[in-house]
């Protein structure tokens, strides 16, 4: 029986993974490969898709065919349509027909299969086995709902890159669903397909040779935007002032020649007060127009310093490029990242704890990548804590390791990544004990807790 294996993706950065995968021999040969690319872009009528991006046609020569997952369900959306459970056996016999793969055997290849559209493309076809890739940090999460087990059964292994060397993914473990390494090399070759193709709106910056006159460094500054605020994570005013304040920070460390890359989905506005600011202090910023990964600026500029607050490329460059990093508003939102559960919490939680802050230039000067060893003895033991008190139903396994973390290493700087609520409510080492619990509630202890802080002015 004829093999088709269908590979969904929705960003670059995750195709450029399947590539790589593809390259190194992690798919096993098939009958053909169809990409099947989805637009979660709330106007994606309008707004550009995966094969609009550039760089694109580097990678769709991996596969057969490429197919338009908004097309085939319009005037639906992928981040929100499911089928119903009755329409599913007419869905799969529509969709082989339209495919043109007939009895083929499936393998699905997705992301996100905790959600739109992977789940839903798995329900449509019930009897194919499932692989998931990680697009970006969000695989070192948990799972974020639990999963209906005759869906969770069916995967067979969470392909990542290695952006952590020494930590293992949670995702999925509650199935004993093993993480698969995409090798680096592999990876860092597509990156450099990607680099090669042309693409206006990047500045025309070359890699350092030597240092520039004075000791400033020759090589630009390279500032990270993510469009926080979309995410609901903070204001657009904060926001921009996170920008502000990555071009001090480059700037205290020396750097004179700055480049911006936001988000693509960001409004143009978002960088002018940045650019306001590096004129004021006498600095050159360049604003990347064009939508390509920070990556292929990695590969293009090498960059003397990659500035964000918790973006994965901050990873990337570290771990896959060897340039140096620095992190910055980490603090602040984990501070009221709400609700406790949120999916964004362990991308920053590895990223504040991995990476020096922007506001320490001696921290940023010295860091180093730390190695596999002390990743797995520094790490393993938060992620799973963070873990399990963002999941405790999904990873209720790992109670146990949490508990030894928290009483171990639950410090003052490491407070940070806990809530003393989260951690009371789960009993866990940390919490208010349950015979205290009344404590925070007790009107007269309220009344001294507003006269202690009114004293201290």
């Amino acid at each position: 029986m004829s093999v088709t294996q269908i590979f969904l993706a929705s960003t670059l950065y995750g195709t450029a993974t399947l590539a790589a995968g593809i390259d190194a021999g992690a798919f096993p040969p098939a009958g053909r490969r169809i990409l099947l690319t989805s637009n979660h872009s709330v106007t994606a009528e309008i707004a550009p898709g995966l094969a609009d991006m550039p760089g694109f046609a580097a990678l769709r020569t991996r596969f057969d065919r490429v197919l338009d997952w908004n097309a085939v369900i319009a005037p639906q959306h992928p981040s929100t349509w499911a089928p119903r459970p009755d329409d599913v056996p007419l869905w799969e016999r529509q969709l082989r027909t339209l495919w043109g793969i007939g009895e083929d055997r499936v393998e699905l290849i997705v992301e996100s299969l905790q959600v739109p559209p992977a789940q839903s493309l798995c329900r449509l076809f019930p009897g194919a086995t499932v692989d998931v890739y990680a697009d970006g940090l969000m695989s070192y999460g948990p799972t974020r709902f639990r999963l209906d087990p005759q869906l969770g059964m069916r995967v067979r292994r969470v392909l990542h890159l290695d952006l952590v060397p020494g930590l293992e993914p949670l995702l999925l473990t509650e199935f004993d669903v093993p993480a698969e390494l995409v090798p680096a090399p592999a990876f860092l070759k597509v990156l450099a397909e990607l680099a090669a193709e042309p693409a206006s709106g990047t500045p025309e910056l070359r890699a350092p040779t030597a240092a520039a006159p004075g000791g400033e460094p020759s090589a630009p500054a390279l500032l990270l935007g993510q469009y926080l605020s979309a995410l609901d994570l903070m204001s657009a005013a904060e926001e921009e002032e996170l920008h502000v304040e990555m071009v001090r920070g480059a700037h205290a460390l020396g750097h004179r020649e700055l480049v911006f890359k936001p988000h693509p989905s960001a409004p143009a506005a978002y960088s002018r007060r940045a650019e306001a600011e590096a004129e004021r202090l006498g600095a050159r910023l360049t604003v990347v127009t064009a939508p390509v990964l920070a990556e292929t600026l990695y590969e293009r500029l090498r960059p003397a310093l990659v500035v964000g607050c918790f973006s994965t490329g901050l990873l990337t460059a570290a771990t896959l490029y060897g340039l140096p990093v620095a992190r910055t508003g980490t603090g602040a939102i984990l501070a009221r990242l709400t609700p406790y559960q949120n999916s964004n919490r362990v991308p920053l939680t590895l990223v504040d704890a991995l990476l020096p802050d922007l506001a320490d230039p001696a921290a940023v000067r010295s860091w180093t990548q730390p190695g596999p060893e002390q990743v797995a003895g520094e790490l393993t033991g938060l992620l799973a804590a963070v873990g399990f008190t963002m999941q405790p139903q999904v990873l209720a396994a790992r109670r146990a390791e949490a508990e030894q973390y928290l009483v171990r290493h639950l410090t003052q700087h490491t407070w940070r990544y806990f809530k003393r609520r989260r951690l009371t409510t789960l009993g866990l080492p940390g919490g208010i004990p349950a015979q205290l619990s009344f404590l925070p509630r007790h009107p007269a202890v309220r009344r001294l807790a507003r006269r202690l802080r009114k004293a201290i002015g």
